[in-house]
């Protein structure tokens, strides 16, 4: 079957509308959706910066939902034709951190996501010239009007949703709600600072706000901390003097969790010695370099972890934060912006620039809602999981970045 997909061909060239080929045999646990919508997340973005290690050419996207239009059955998949699904992250099914519950710890993740999917004999993904593109970013390659996924990515959502816009459900707006719900396990009485107020960052203040959380915001752009600050979150710039003090004087003399979103060492730091004895703080990222600690900052029991994926099984998560959104409790919607996937170099210009917190991409023949385009948004599109090591891209400002996935 041909359709039309967003193919990026180079490391430094723009992406490219065009037909493809999917061979539309489906194995066991396979599911064809046609995409409603895609999010465009910073990982998308930092194949560019993978030296060579994520194949191209490849169509991208991770952050996909749509309908079930074919599948490919088997004993391990409840999912049927006609269903409305969110698409998230590939994992194994059988090592020893899957059968834990603990999907994004997946012995095989980095392969099954980053580095070239699943093996496929002949691939079943080319272009117009029957040339092979590289298989299933993320188990989905979601920039395009349809995806061949497997059916343990998906997720079944009620058909009453906004379909298109709920694929960020699957990763960006995942990690922030996830490091809150599933990681912390945060409740009425605690206290929590987020570092950097891009997508991820804004969705562990709704998630934080809807769970009870006293919550402090830091960024260095004023919109993303109005955003913040509209989600119930203490705005506090990131330039702020004594900025641990000030955090520990807003949280009653310590905050009990720290996010950091920004892979900023001087703020990781920062998040520490704010820290409460015993609190802990979650990177949703890491550092290119050596990440040089201050004395002290791991004094008194507290503790510092990478988070990947907010800790979720997706299949539990995303409609716990549909409920939410249902609830209006967690406005997700209010940080998109959404494009025509043709023009998927724009959305990628406006994230770059900081003036989209998460475009999502509609194929076309989708009908989505009127693009957010009345104002500027300053925010960053998730949080980026570099493919060379997991780390977001801090080259492009000598100011500590907002967020990395």
């Amino acid at each position: 079957m041909r359709f039309q997909a967003a193919v990026l061909r180079s490391y430094d060239g723009p992406f490219t509308l065009e037909e493809v080929d999917l061979r539309p045999d489906l194995g066991a646990g396979d599911i064809l959706v046609e995409i409603a919508g895609s999010g465009m997340c910073r990982t998308d973005l930092a194949v560019r910066r993978s030296a060579g290690r994520s194949p191209l050419p490849a169509v991208l996207g991770h952050e996909g939902a749509g309908v079930v239009v074919r599948s490919g059955g088997g004993p391990d998949t409840t999912i049927q034709v006609g269903d409305h699904v969110v698409l998230s992250f590939d994992s194994c099914g059988h090592c020893r951190s899957c059968r834990a519950a603990a999907p994004a710890y997946c012995d095989s993740f980095a392969s099954l996501n980053l580095f070239g999917g699943r093996t496929e004999a002949p691939p079943r993904l080319g272009d117009a010239a029957g040339k092979a593109l590289a298989p299933r970013w993320f188990g989905q390659s979601s920039f395009a009007a349809y995806a061949l996924v497997p059916a343990r990515n998906a997720v079944q959502v009620d058909p009453a949703l906004p379909l298109e816009l709920l694929g960020p459900l699957g990763c960006g707006f995942l990690t922030g709600a996830g490091a809150v719900l599933n990681t912390f396990r945060a409740g009425p009485g605690d206290t929590l600072v987020v570092l950097g107020a891009g997508a991820v960052g804004l969705a562990a203040v709704m998630a934080a706000t809807a769970a009870g959380v006293l919550t402090v915001a830091v960024d260095r752009h004023p919109q993303r901390l109005a955003l913040a600050e509209q989600f119930g979150a203490i705005p506090l710039p990131a330039t702020t003097d004594g900025l641990p003090e000030r955090i520990r004087r807003l949280t009653d003399g310590g905050t009990q969790y720290a996010l950091d979103t920004t892979a900023s060492a001087p703020l990781i730091n920062t998040a520490l010695r704010a820290l409460r004895p015993t609190g802990s703080l979650g990177l949703v990222a890491r550092l290119h370099d050596t990440l040089p600690l201050q004395a002290g900052t791991l004094d008194r029991g507290r503790s510092i972890r990478h988070i990947s994926e907010g800790d979720a099984v997706p299949a539990l998560l995303i409609p716990r934060l549909t409920r939410l959104w249902q609830a209006g409790d967690f406005p997700f919607d209010q940080l998109i912006r959404t494009y025509p996937l043709a023009d998927i170099n724009e959305a990628e210009r406006d994230c770059d620039a900081g003036r989209v917190v998460k475009p999502v991409l509609l194929p076309e023949g989708t009908t989505g809602p009127a693009p957010r385009r009345d104002k500027p948004m300053s925010g960053a599109c998730g949080t980026a999981v570099s493919p060379s090591d997991r780390s977001p891209d801090t080259s492009r400002s000598p100011l500590p970045p907002t967020e990395a996935t």
